[in-house]
């Protein structure tokens, strides 16, 4: 059960100070090195017992120790007005622009005034895990002021994952030209597992997360090429397929595919120095991964996890590892239920240079992780006293951390 929100949070040891001002600032200490050599890592953050008795393929591959930011930070609400906010990303003058779930576009500044709804957006089906989800603003924004998001489409056969472009009007109030470029057929008659996230890539074009839909009817189709369900697609501004995607041309292979065998995306983030592509998507009981995405290789749903069903049996045959197929670079079990993520590019905290922040549902926290030559060799957990669902992150323009959560927050996180 989730508890009641407060704008001052309780007072976590060793983490996070207690509140400085009624406005809800919280600053940490200056805390001990965050060195990730494996004789300086503290215990891992992870204390609660896993719900299987598998075994990672590698060390280092689940419960890696723990670190602590030395750098003094601290951490604000801005906003506690949002309703069940799902996506968050930057403008180019630094306001936010955020989805909510029920199918609302709001702009947000980074002192947390939040606009009036704009309209314009398609209808959207908000039942169960469907809505308005993921967003990403054009790279030539500032010239076209066009808009891409992602949202369960509601059909006359059944929902699925969409994704839309418009045009953000001069005044802000609305978006024109509203126009669906592509759908992940094919369409199912539940409301679990979409996806959802959206980004641009180096060339223009867009890297898009579907689900498998959840039941044990659809999850099949996270291994089949025919399907756009349970895979990372590569598609271009106008919605087709980009030429180079490992399965163009192939017969019975949908062109758009840039990887499969994936349970439920809901986070891609570039590396900012490598330029690969990375991932969070849930697993069932346990086995939540992070993954680095390789173009054309087979991520393992449902054939091998390192989650089982909820009903506490094997998922299929109970395997962790295949010949072809992909191990997670990081996985939890217990979940923390992964969302949305971004990887900090900022100075203003060295030590976060190049970590992933991940959003964590069920957790309750904002994960962080330390990655050096693909592996996580730390972990630390930010804001876990706050309570709170943690939907979407993203790095601002200006070195801080914003971060949204299902209760409707808006919190920022920056350097003291």
């Amino acid at each position: 059960m989730i508890r009641p929100i407060q704008l001052c949070a309780t007072v976590i040891a060793l983490t996070l100070a207690s509140c400085s001002s009624p406005s809800g600032d919280h600053i940490n200490p200056p805390g001990d090195s965050t060195s990730t050599g494996t004789d300086s890592l503290l215990a891992p953050v992870e204390t609660k017992a896993p719900n299987s008795d598998y075994k990672p393929a590698f060390k280092g591959q689940t419960r890696i120790g723990g670190v602590k930011t030395k750098t003094p930070y601290e951490f604000k609400v801005l906003s506690t007005g949002l309703e069940n906010p799902w996506g968050i990303t930057q403008l180019p003058d630094g306001r936010l622009l955020i989805t909510e779930k029920k199918g609302d576009l709001r702009i947000a500044t980074t002192s947390g005034e939040l606009s009036a709804p704009i309209t314009g957006l398609p209808t959207v089906n908000s039942d169960g895990q469907g809505g308005l989800l993921g967003i990403r603003v054009d790279p030539d924004f500032s010239k076209n002021r066009m808009v891409y998001w992602v949202f369960s489409d509601p059909l006359p056969d059944g929902n699925l994952t969409a994704v839309a472009r418009g045009k953000l009007s001069a005044n802000e109030k609305t978006i024109e030209g509203a126009t669906v470029i592509y759908k992940a057929t094919p369409a199912y008659k539940g409301t679990l597992h979409y996806g959802g996230r959206i980004v641009f890539d180096k060339n223009g074009n867009l890297f898009i997360s579907t689900g498998e839909r959840s039941d044990l009817q659809t999850r099949p189709q996270a291994q089949q090429l025919n399907s756009a369900l349970g895979k990372v697609l590569h598609i271009t501004k106008d919605g087709q397929p980009v030429e180079g995607n490992p399965f163009f041309g192939q017969a019975d292979k949908r062109p758009e595919i840039w990887s499969y065998g994936h349970r439920n995306v809901q986070g891609l983030a570039f590396h900012p120095e490598t330029g690969d592509l990375w991932e969070t998507e849930f697993g069932p009981r346990g086995g939540d991964e992070v993954n680095r995405i390789v173009a054309g290789k087979n991520f393992g749903w449902a054939t091998i996890t390192y989650g089982i069903e909820y009903s506490g049996e094997k998922v299929g045959d109970g395997i962790q590892q295949k010949d072809g197929m992909e191990q997670p670079v990081y996985y939890y079990d217990p979940v923390i239920s992964p969302s949305g993520i971004t990887f900090y590019s900022g100075t203003a905290i060295p030590e976060w240079k190049n970590n992933l922040f991940i959003g964590s549902l069920s957790g309750m926290h904002i994960a962080r992780l330390v990655i050096k030559d693909n592996k996580v060799v730390g972990e630390e957990r930010l804001l876990a006293e706050e309570q709170q669902r943690f939907r979407d992150i993203t790095e601002g323009k200006d070195g801080a951390l914003y971060a949204i959560t299902d209760a409707g927050r808006l919190y920022s996180i920056h350097k003291k």
